[in-house]
């Protein structure tokens, strides 16, 4: 425990140096720009890795920030640009001429030049486009724009090292320098035939230890993975994640190897979709950020609030018709909390693990084998919990004996419930292909408060009669 102690207070102090740090930084940036000391500016901020010099620059004022991308060279601005903040990135490049955002997208890989361009408005996007001097690169970035970017080809970059089956160990190994130049990180080398079309791919360690007559097709490993072009982001994340892939071929209809997709991107879409769906779970029916306008932030906020709204008025009309026949056993008004947060915290637990081995693809087989299951756990918890509950509520609280029964049997009942409303909705959104990340939050524990209120009562009508 001491140990842990230290431990975090060690991490908290380095958390503290290091915004210190920053702050120090970002005010030396600051001054330099003020009076536009450009030789210190560049010797400065050469020190730093693009990543950290967009930390800077995302603390700075719109012009300041400006100013820096325009003083840097476009091999250094293009990685800053690709590491800010998207609302910040879009304002900076509003700053920027069509031809200025032309040079950072040359300089970056076709990923993420299609990327940023995408951001820009559709007259502006033709602008920057008509102004990539290298015409290569600028056809590959409009073959990127033209898929949907939720696809495996709106994600790929087409910059990778092919070689032919035909060639031999010798003739790969030199085009193979000259391909690798444009690929700024070399996970495979793939192989394909005269059409083009995937092969497999080469173990680099084959390719040195080969003869160098040897033919290309004698090593090639042609158990390959790949995705293709149409396929959902998530899907190539799960293929991805499920073989420790580093990168990934992409083909077309034709089998066709159209680019590759690396460890990089599929970790940013992992990011995006954790973010969404814990948005979701929270009630929050679209990607907003805590800087966004208070009129977006209300629509995504908004529905899901008259949602609980209108549970907590049904919960309210079924405890107002048994209101006036509560006659000595109103004390059960007073655990109405207890009945409502057990079934909202049973629920999104059931539905937390359940849209969870969804996303994991871990979740298969019949349903109701899944129900069933998740019946025997609730009515285990429940009947763990009645036992607690009796004896707070007889012995501590000075509930009449029935009445702590009562709301003993309840308890187990509402768990039970809780429990199977929690797997079966997601699992049956899932197979109607909704996101069953909607599951969770507002809509699992308003529908449990207004059916666990419901069973409450009619237990307590059947027992005690009211």
């Amino acid at each position: 425990m001491l140990f842990k102690q230290k431990k975090n207070l060690v991490e908290d102090i380095q958390e503290n140096i290091q915004f210190q740090l920053t702050n120090a930084l970002v005010e030396k940036v600051e001054i330099l720009v003020e009076d536009q000391n450009d030789k210190d500016l560049k010797t400065l901020l050469n020190e730093y890795h693009h990543a950290d010099i967009a930390e800077i620059l995302d603390e700075l004022d719109l012009d300041d920030a400006v100013y820096v991308i325009k003083l840097l060279d476009s091999e250094t601005t293009s990685e800053i640009l690709m590491e800010l903040d998207e609302d910040i990135r879009e304002k900076v490049l509003k700053n920027l001429s069509s031809k200025e955002i032309a040079e950072e997208v040359e300089e970056l890989d076709t990923d993420d030049a299609a990327d940023m361009i995408s951001e820009l408005p559709e007259a502006r996007q033709a602008e920057v486009i008509s102004q990539i001097e290298d015409e290569e690169h600028r056809e590959e970035i409009q073959e990127l724009l033209a898929y949907d970017e939720d696809t495996a080809g709106g994600l790929m970059a087409k910059e990778l090292v092919k070689v032919y089956e035909t060639w031999t160990v010798a003739g790969c190994l030199r085009r193979i320098r000259g391909q690798a130049k444009d690929v700024t990180r070399v996970h495979s080398v793939y192989v394909v035939d005269k059409q083009d079309k995937l092969v497999g791919r080469l173990s680099l360690k084959d390719l040195i230890t080969s003869k160098s007559d040897q033919k290309i097709s004698d090593i090639v490993k042609e158990n390959v993975d790949w995705v293709h072009v149409n396929d959902d982001v998530e899907d190539v994340a799960k293929v991805m994640a499920k073989y420790d892939l580093e990168a990934i071929p992409v083909v077309n209809d034709d089998q066709t190897l159209v680019g590759r997709i690396t460890i990089d991107d599929i970790i940013d879409v992992i990011r995006e979709e954790a973010d969404k769906d814990y948005q979701m779970a929270a009630g929050i029916s679209q990607g907003v950020e805590a800087d966004d306008s208070i009129l977006k932030l209300t629509k995504a906020r908004l529905p899901w609030l008259f949602i609980g709204m209108f549970g907590g008025l049904g919960a309210a009309s079924i405890i107002e018709q048994f209101n006036d026949n509560m006659g000595n056993f109103i004390v059960l008004l007073s655990f109405v909390p207890l009945i409502q947060a057990t079934a909202g915290n049973v629920g999104v637990q059931s539905s937390a693990i359940v849209v969870q081995g969804i996303a994991n693809g871990t979740i298969d087989g019949n349903i109701l084998k899944r129900l069933f299951k998740e019946f025997l756990l609730g009515l285990v918890n429940g009947v763990a919990i009645s036992l607690v509950a009796i004896l707070i509520t007889h012995f501590i609280f000075g509930t009449p004996y029935i009445v702590s029964i009562t709301i003993s049997i309840a308890l187990i009942a509402v768990i039970v419930m809780a429990a199977i409303i929690g797997t079966f909705i997601p699992i049956f959104l899932n197979k109607r292909g909704i996101d069953p990340a909607v599951a969770t939050g507002p809509f699992i524990t308003t529908s449990n408060d207004v059916f666990g209120i419901l069973i409450y009562f009619l237990i307590a009508k059947l027992i005690l009669g009211i």
